[in-house]
């Protein structure tokens, strides 16, 4: 009769309040670190300042503005915090202790860029770009309050990017480049195993199921591709526009999903068959498939040179809502998990100067707001993204004709997030409610190298 309740409408049950722990992507893992140049100026202008080879991420035209061959490389130290403040949690069912705060989820990421350009002739243009263009990874300590929703989460992607510029006219040039990407994800949490044995076998088996819990984790990658485009026009000697455009990648993703469930002989001999059925039938390791489509970009960019400055200003408009949802299903055919992510397209609005001290030193200054696609109702611990601000400054030593040296820094504020999830009376049961607020800031430090030969 037990083993009967996994094949019965009951198994419903069962699978909501196992699976609520597995992972969904969160919002905001697009990665805008492509350029230590680019970070001073809070990446304004990006699609029109073409300063180096790292010019292809926004705008392949770009590359018609260098004069000879460029190696750039470049990394990132991107370091956030995000720490959970609770303001009424509620305990998962039949378990004694809500658990603590988590730590700080964030931690300390290195992200970093490379690329290489040449002119072909007084026309074209080559260049080809290697970047880490969208990733997470957010860590909480074991046994906190969200435990059963999140642990860890790490998305993490490579793009190879070769690109070409054409000048199509005086003044004009147009750029495209292809995009090989691939993505891996992995997340990870425990799983309420006391609520799945009484939502399995009834109110009967609490006495002897207390505080059990076993583990979820889920492994995916893909490889997939996407293309971009750019314009670049200069309206006078002193002034250009650019318009960038990176297409959608749509990936598939496969792997695999594993738990780690108490032994059936651990427990009382009571529910030693229960528990059985509920690892055959619902808590089970099998192969994974996902669909994910990361969203498109489109950046318009102004770029001016007043004497000894440069004004620039930037656009960018992200299609988040390409993200409506994450389903896995089992290889098997069965649905794992369907989880509403409903993410909203943003923007990201940037101002930055450069100021030529001299032949040997720039300086460079910027500031940005950036929208979170996250809508409050569907915040979710894998990422309690909001709205954030950036202020940036940073520099450049051209040590001679040959390398030049730019640095640059970012501190992001983030807007204070509050969580209250999940919203159902099952998932809570299963999961336990997760009531509070984040404060979240970030500090990104950047360091390029360009050689010109």
């Amino acid at each position: 009769m037990k083993v009967a309740l996994i094949r019965t409408p009951i198994s419903l049950a069962i699978a909501g309040c196992a699976l609520t722990c597995i992972p969904a992507f969160s919002a905001g893992f697009l990665l805008n670190e492509t350029s230590a140049s680019g970070l001073g100026t809070a990446f304004a202008g990006g699609a029109a300042a073409a300063q180096d080879a790292s010019t292809m991420w926004s705008n392949p035209a770009g590359l018609s503005k260098l004069r000879g061959k460029e190696l750039v490389g470049a990394l990132h130290v991107i370091t956030p915090s995000m720490t959970f403040n609770d303001q009424g949690s509620l305990k998962a069912l039949n378990q004694s202790t809500l658990g603590g705060n988590g730590g700080d989820a964030g931690g300390s990421n290195f992200v970093p860029n490379l690329y290489f350009a040449m002119p072909i002739n007084q026309a074209w243009s080559f260049g080809v770009g290697f970047t880490a263009p969208w990733g997470l990874v957010t860590e909480y300590e074991a046994g906190w309050a969200g435990r059963f929703q999140a642990i860890k989460s790490s998305i993490k992607t490579y793009n190879l990017n070769p690109a070409f510029s054409w000048k199509a006219a005086p003044g004009l040039a147009v750029g495209l480049g292809l995009n090989l990407q691939r993505l891996e994800g992995e997340f990870t949490n425990q799983v309420n195993y006391s609520g799945v044995l009484i939502s399995a076998g009834g109110a009967s088996v609490a006495p002897l199921t207390p505080n059990l819990e076993s583990s979820a984790a889920i492994k995916g990658a893909d490889n997939s591709s996407g293309w971009n485009i750019g314009l670049l026009w200069d309206l006078d000697a002193n002034t250009r526009m650019g318009f960038g455009y990176r297409s959608r990648v749509n990936y598939t993703l496969t792997g695999d999903v594993k738990f780690t469930n108490p032994a059936p002989s651990s427990l009382p001999a009571a529910v030693q068959g229960l528990a059985t059925a509920v690892n055959a039938g619902a808590l089970y390791n099998s192969g994974i498939s996902s669909d994910v489509k990361i969203p498109e970009i489109a950046n318009l960019s102004f770029f001016r040179t007043m004497g000894n400055w440069d004004l620039m200003a930037d656009a960018q408009w992200t299609g988040w809502s390409s993200i409506q949802s994450l389903t896995f299903i089992r290889d098997n055919g069965n649905l794992l998990q369907s989880t509403p992510e409903n993410f909203k397209d943003v923007w990201k609005l940037a101002l930055g100067v450069n100021y030529r001290l001299n032949d040997q030193w720039t300086w460079r200054g910027g500031l940005a707001y950036d929208q979170s696609p996250v809508q409050s109702a569907y915040r979710t611990p894998r990422l309690p993204d909001a709205d954030r601000t950036w202020l940036t400054g940073g520099g450049q030593y051209k040590m001679n004709n040959g390398f030049k040296l730019d640095f640059g820094a970012a501190y992001i504020w983030v807007k204070g997030a509050s969580i209250n999830t999940p919203a159902d009376a099952a998932g809570q049961a299963a999961s336990g409610l997760l009531n509070g607020n984040y404060s979240s800031k970030t500090w990104i430090l950047s360091g390029q190298g360009t050689w010109s030969f």
